[in-house]
């Protein structure tokens, strides 16, 4: 449980979502760009992208989570 409340604290949320707009957006257009330059982008690529987004958001929140409670544990 305590993971779960230091994964929803603000500031968490916040870094996570920075990270993943930018680590995000260098991965849709590394892997849609010529779908999105075609313009033709389907229902399918939409889930894609947001799946992408999704990672890193999940990495980030994974990662700054435990360096808290890893700092935690040490002091």
């Amino acid at each position: 449980m305590q993971w779960l409340k230091l994964a929803t604290r603000t500031i968490v949320i916040i870094r996570s979502l920075k990270v993943a707009m930018v680590v995000g957006t260098i991965l849709v257009f590394i892997n849609q760009a010529d779908v999105i330059i075609n313009g033709e982008l389907m229902l399918s690529h939409f889930i894609k992208i947001i799946l992408t987004y999704c990672v890193p958001y999940c990495v980030s929140t994974y990662a700054s989570v435990d360096s808290m409670l890893n700092s935690n544990a040490t002091e």
